[in-house]
């Protein structure tokens, strides 16, 4: 039995939808510990694309749990339409294949607003949140005024809270002079979707307990990446969660030595979306993507920003979470590229450095120093093997590899299932 934990080892959207996908072949449950709708993963079946939100793209292999655990924070609103736009593309949710918990936390239409209008009133210096409520709904649960998903299905309780909740909100909105929240609407609203999604809702921590003391193999699936994270991203230019490792035992319940293995995706190159700094960016890297219909986000559609890969980033990814071994998505990107830049350090202030600053100031300032590196100029999307792969992008892995400091396991060399090679 092993328990994997997949995270993103850069700033989010380095393909672990589909990194998931293909793991879940060798599980039999699927957990989602952390996020919210606010963060994508695109799959790709045969000529089917799934673009899945809240799920876990387990819900593509059948025979599969997956679980929604405490540490996720839920649109139940989204949900259903997810739950429901699946089912037209022929995949069939029950309380079978997806269960929920019942300590996650709900997000209200209330927290998009607050977003949106914090968002408009920083300006210049905006964090660039999707604006789907994510960053006030947690906000909520660690100021102990959260409505959490076990509270929809008791409508007295859930009434009595949500009143409360919705009348300090008008008050903020007021400030902004913003239309205050209708109460019956939204709570009208709530309480149907509510028992529609009913027979999900449970104690998912026995839920995978019990799937753990029978020796299923479980896998944690991550939302964003390492420099989103809360905690030890590029603050305050992060996402409203931790993203790191650990985040699989507290956003599900698990106990960290249940955990046997931890997985870091990654692209050949690096990406950001929304704001914050980013010293490999590069605009002939971003043209280069934009330009195949690449890089925009599966949830937003923004696009986003690209760069060289950045090593002193991902050596520091992999301290964090304690990668065992690597998935390395998108490297058909590089393939028309006769040279190949990657970077070994920053100078910060003229001094060299090898690690991240965990000050945004002095990122901003850090200039990437870079060793350059021969291309392979052939197409790489038909390789099934690492053999098949030409000798510069093998020498190209094994470099970016070995300056993370852990083990190359998969290579994507496109978006379709098929197009996974394991080692």
């Amino acid at each position: 039995m092993s328990n994997i934990v997949l995270v993103g080892a850069q700033w989010g959207d380095e393909g672990k939808g589909k990194v998931i996908d293909y793991l879940t072949d060798k599980v039999d449950v699927v957990v989602r510990s952390q996020g919210g709708n606010n963060a994508g993963h695109t799959v790709v079946v045969g000529e089917k694309k799934y673009i899945l939100r809240l799920i876990p793209s387990g819900i593509l292999r059948k025979g599969k749990l997956c679980v929604i655990g405490n540490g996720v924070v839920i649109d139940p609103i989204s949900l259903w339409e997810e739950i429901s736009e699946l089912a037209t593309q022929g995949v069939k949710i029950n309380s079978k294949n997806l269960l929920v918990s019942e300590c996650a936390h709900l997000v209200f239409p209330f927290h998009k607003m607050i977003d949106e209008q914090r968002e408009v009133s920083k300006g210049a210096q905006k964090i660039g949140t999707t604006k789907r409520g994510i960053g006030p709904a947690y906000g909520d649960k660690i100021a102990r005024v959260g409505i959490r998903l076990g509270d929809l299905l008791q409508r007295e309780l859930f009434t009595e809270k949500l009143q409360s909740r919705v009348k300090e909100v008008n008050v903020f909105l007021r400030v902004f002079g913003q239309k205050p929240v209708r109460i019956k609407p939204l709570l009208d609203q709530y309480l149907e979707v509510g028992e529609k999604i009913r027979p999900l809702i449970t104690n998912t921590v026995l839920t995978v307990h019990k799937a753990m003391v029978a020796g299923k193999e479980i896998l944690f699936e991550g939302a964003q990446g390492t420099f989103l994270d809360v905690d030890h991203g590029t603050y305050p230019y992060v996402t409203s969660s931790n993203t790191t490792a650990g985040a699989a035992c507290t956003g599900s319940g698990v106990p960290p030595n249940r955990i046997d293995l931890v997985i870091g995706a990654m692209k050949a190159y690096t990406t950001r979306v929304g704001e914050g700094p980013f010293p490999t960016q590069d605009d002939s890297v971003s043209n280069l993507m934009h330009s195949m219909g690449r890089e925009y986000g599966a949830v937003t559609g923004r696009a986003r920003r690209c760069g060289w890969f950045d090593a002193v980033a991902t050596r520091y990814a992999q301290i964090l979470n304690g990668i065992d071994e690597l998935a390395v998505t998108n490297l058909d990107g590089l393939d028309s590229l006769g040279r190949l830049k990657i970077c070994v350090a920053y100078k910060l202030d003229g001094k060299r450095v090898e690690v991240p600053p965990t000050s945004v100031s002095q990122l901003e300032r850090c200039v990437p120093v870079y060793q350059e590196v021969d291309g392979w100029q052939k197409s790489t999307s038909d390789a099934r093997t690492f053999d098949e792969l030409p000798q510069n992008a093998r020498n190209y892995l094994h470099t970016i590899c070995n300056l993370t400091g852990a083990k190359l396991k998969i290579v994507g060399v496109g978006q379709s299932r098929a197009q996974t090679i394991a080692l």
